[in-house]
């Protein structure tokens, strides 16, 4: 019988934040569901991974109000080319496509519920949503989908057509015709009947929590009618009837709240809440009074309002082998239509718009058949055949949610499992000889609380094998154990996969020394279950991708497992082709962990492997799988030096090129101590500013100094200049000199002329001077200790009365120059210095020591 199927969000090509496509493995009446980005590029995508294989029947799409996308195209697929890459259209066959209604007859404000049959089989669902259809709420062009829904059976299902022919051999020596159309609707007359509670509208419209509950009250009626109970099966039909308007108003409720929350009305809020709580109290104390509830019915089973779609507990369903995202991962906004007016739904489309809380919420109709001639169309373009008749009576109907991921305790969970189907008996045939049936048949069980307790009443039966139990019997009993543990390990539900690990920890650590087992049975368990646990690394639920790898690294260091050299030779592996990237990430990372605990010598891994696998790593397509890689090189280079540039290649400006390895290289040069290429560069910027800073520093010093130099030129001319003038006063009435004689003319006597040196050139304009000044002069020299320009003739002056560290210098009294304190004593004790003479007699040079002779002439001998 076709029934929900649930299903994870693999990838989408982009979602506004706050509407993620995992809003789509919800379904209550508060859900926002996915919306596409502001101004995206089409078409969109998104990719659905079902619980199991599966034959999809029928596809129910909840589109929103007014962000509505003109087509929608369905591909289905076996299995996905790579993990988060763009997918290839080769790997899915396009089923068809739906065209979605403007919605301008309702002005955007009522919600469109389009349902379609299919027949395909698959496990992967790519919808692609082509241009929206404009109107003035989409002012950014988004497209959107409030719920989907998927109804199916197993694809691997075998017994389908035993069944099938069963029933129909019944049904002719009764005399029933299955194309009766009194029989229409009804479970029995047809085997591919869908039930209402599976549809989209039921749980669209309901409280899940009475949702849950009126599915718990539909399997105990089919329980009574199998069992000819027929007045307590009329006595449930009546209960489901009332709750189902228990749990529209409840729906109500909660909207009518999360509305005033929205508004910051808190006031109301809690009148709604307070509200909700007393009508469901009364509500179930009615249900415990007609003895139609007892506790373990009663027990809530949400801890939070939401809960994401998982498989249906369908007696022909199979226990998925599919990981689905923990609550903890993911954030799920409740949030709500835009605010615009809400009008009751028209004939088209459904409306469960919460800005309406008080308007009736009347069940979907589906669009009219568009008239077109659909023979004149590519097969890839005819759309899907769209639902002709009206859903009205989706309101009741059979369901068992047996596949809630939730860690709490589950209703429906009481009681004995249910027997081992044939397929599980030949299965497991083995493990049943050795464990019994009951038990085997809990941990096969599509109750997730059976299959618990059936691991840990495993658990406390192998705690309890008597020491002298024959090792024939031991190991006959750990290979059973290990087969209900591999399974266990494949389990979506948090509870069982950590018990399996419980049980697998004991038996290793405990059960295999306690009997003296050989090591040949450790390796047995290690082997049979470290693929499989590699294999849970890379889960979709980050929740378990972190206890699975914590516990690989931990069995990885136990003293049996330790010595064995199993799990390393394991994380060197290369990758597959078609790994997940959390697979990968997870294998690295537990390869650079076990690196540090074990090391190399006797833990089963060798430089040759480390070093392949990382330089493998290095081409990986997920970064941080590169970045790891990198950390595990360089770890190893700390350890081997040397030994592990033969796996790298040089150390060259072309390898430079590529980041990975330019971090590689300088990791290397920090390790050995030695500056890397951005120190190198840093410190040579670093110089350079400072050499910068510096001279500029000096040349703002001699600008200072030349300055004063100016200063001082201009008193000397003007005192030459009255020297002249006084002279021609002298000789006036003289004899004129010479007509060939050169004359200067007095008044520019002293342009291009320096008054130190007394060399006169052209180039000596103010600047010219300048520069001679600096660099030229030879009666001019620059202080070591201070930079400033001085005359010769004044430095040891300069040195013991004017410079900076003149407190540093002292006056020798045999040759008079400065000389610096911290010599002046064995300069003294020395005697080895020039004697000065008098200044009548002579002048001293503070550069050579010398005396000379006074006077002018004493700059042309320089």
């Amino acid at each position: 019988m076709p029934h929900k199927i649930g299903f994870v969000v693999v990838s989408s090509s982009g979602h506004e934040d706050g509407f993620s496509a995992r809003e789509l493995m919800i379904h209550a009446p508060t859900v926002s569901g996915w919306r596409s980005p502001r101004f995206c590029q089409f078409p969109q995508e998104i990719v659905l991974q079902m619980v199991e294989r599966c034959r999809i029947r029928k596809l129910q799409l909840l589109a929103h109000q007014y962000m509505i996308s003109s087509k929608i195209e369905f591909y289905i697929s076996e299995s996905l080319p790579e993990y988060f890459v763009p997918y290839q259209a080769e790997r899915f066959r396009r089923l068809g496509y739906v065209s979605l209604c403007d919605n301008e007859k309702t002005g955007c404000k009522a919600r469109e519920l389009k349902s379609v049959y299919v027949d395909a089989v698959g496990q992967f669902l790519k919808l692609i949503f082509h241009q929206n259809h404009v109107n003035k709420y989409n002012v950014y062009n988004q497209v959107a989908l409030v719920a989907i829904n998927i109804i199916g059976d197993p694809a691997d299902f075998s017994d389908d057509s035993n069944i099938t022919s069963r029933e129909k051999l019944i049904d002719h020596y009764l005399g029933h015709n299955t194309e009766d159309p009194a029989l229409e609707g009804s479970c029995a007359g047809k085997s591919d009947y869908i039930s209402p509670l599976d549809d989209l509208a039921f749980d669209m419209y309901q409280d899940p929590e009475v949702a849950q509950i009126i599915r718990k009250l539909d399997e105990r009626k089919r329980e009574a009618v199998q069992k000819e109970r027929y007045d307590y099966a009329k006595k449930l039909k009546q209960a489901i009837a009332d709750l189902q308007k228990v749990g529209e108003r409840l729906g109500r409720y909660e909207v009518e709240k999360r509305c005033a929350v929205e508004k910051e009305d808190y006031d109301l809020a809690k009148e709604k809440k307070q509200q909700m709580e007393q009508y469901r109290a009364k509500v179930y104390e009615q249900l415990e009074l007609h003895s139609l509830a007892d506790a373990e019915l009663m027990r809530r089973p949400f801890d939070s309002p939401l809960q994401p779609l998982v498989h249906s507990g369908s007696p022909r369903h199979q226990p998925a082998t599919l990981s689905l995202p923990q609550q903890e991962e993911r954030v799920t906004e409740n949030r709500f239509a835009d605010p615009f007016p809400q009008e009751k739904p028209s004939s088209h489309s459904l409306d469960i718009s919460p800005q309406h809380p008080t308007g009736d919420w009347a069940p979907p109709t589906i669009d009219p058949p568009r008239r077109t001639h659909l023979e004149s169309l590519p097969y890839d373009e005819r759309p899907l055949p769209a639902v002709r008749k009206q859903p009205g009576a989706a309101a009741v109907g059979p369901e068992k949610s047996d596949g809630d991921v939730s860690e709490g305790p589950r209703a429906g969970a009481a009681g004995d499992p249910e027997p081992l189907t044939e397929k599980a008996l030949r299965e497991a045939s083995s493990a049943v000889d050795v464990l019994g049936e009951a038990l085997v048949a809990g941990a096969y069980s599509k109750t997730w609380s059976h299959r618990e307790d059936a691991l840990l009443a495993l658990y406390k039966q192998l705690m309890e094998m008597p020491v002298g139990t024959p090792k024939e019997d031991l190991k006959s009993t750990l290979r059973a154990s290990v087969f209900l543990i591999r399974r266990a390990i494949r389990d979506i539900v948090t509870p069982v996969f950590q018990a399996s690990l419980k049980l697998l920890k004991m038996i290793i650590t405990q059960y295999i020394p306690k009997h003296k087992l050989s090591k040949l049975e450790t390796t047995h368990c290690v082997e049979r279950t470290i693929p499989i646990l590699l294999t849970r690394t890379g889960d979709s639920s980050a929740r378990l991708r972190v206890i699975a790898s914590n516990f690989v690294q931990e069995m990885a260091l136990f003293k049996e497992v330790k010595s064995l050299q199993i799990i390393p030779s394991y994380l060197v592996q290369p990758f597959k082709a078609k790994s997940s990237p959390h697979v990968a990430l997870s294998q690295v990372a537990l390869l650079a962990r076990l690196l540090r605990d074990l090391g190399l010598e006797c833990s089963g891994l060798t430089a040759d492997s480390v070093m392949k696998f990382s330089v493998s790593a290095l081409e990986h397509r997920v970064y941080e799988v590169r970045e790891t890689a990198v950390t595990i090189i360089l770890d190893m280079y700390k350890q081997h030096g040397a030994s592990v540039l033969e796996y790298l290649p040089p150390d060259d400006s072309t390898t430079r090129k590529n980041v990975l390895y330019k971090t590689i290289f300088e990791g290397f040069a920090k390790i050995d101590g030695r500056p890397t290429d951005a120190e190198i560069r840093a410190q040579k910027k670093a110089a350079t500013e400072e050499a910068e800073k510096r001279k500029k520093e000096e040349i703002k010093a001699l600008q200072g100094q030349l300055a004063a130099l100016r200063e001082m030129q201009a008193e000397v001319q003007e005192k030459e200049s009255d020297a002249v003038k006084a002279k021609n006063q002298d000789t006036q009435g003289r004899k004129a000199a010479p007509p060939d004689a050169a004359e200067i003319p007095d008044n520019h006597y002293l342009d291009n002329l320096c008054i130190f040196c007394g060399e006169r050139s052209d180039s000596f304009t103010e600047e010219g001077l300048d520069l001679h000044y600096w660099k030229q002069c030879l009666m001019l020299t620059r202080c070591d200790y201070c930079k400033q320009v001085v005359e010769i003739s004044s430095l040891t002056e300069h040195l013991l009365t004017e410079c900076d560290k003149k407190d540093g210098f002292g006056k020798c009294y045999r040759c008079s120059e400065a000389i610096l304190k911290e010599e002046l004593p064995r300069h003294i004790k020395m005697k080895d210095c020039n004697p000065a003479k008098s200044e009548k007699l002579a002048n001293r040079c503070p550069l050579c020591h010398e005396n000379f002779t006074p006077g002018e002439e004493v700059k042309a001998q320089l």
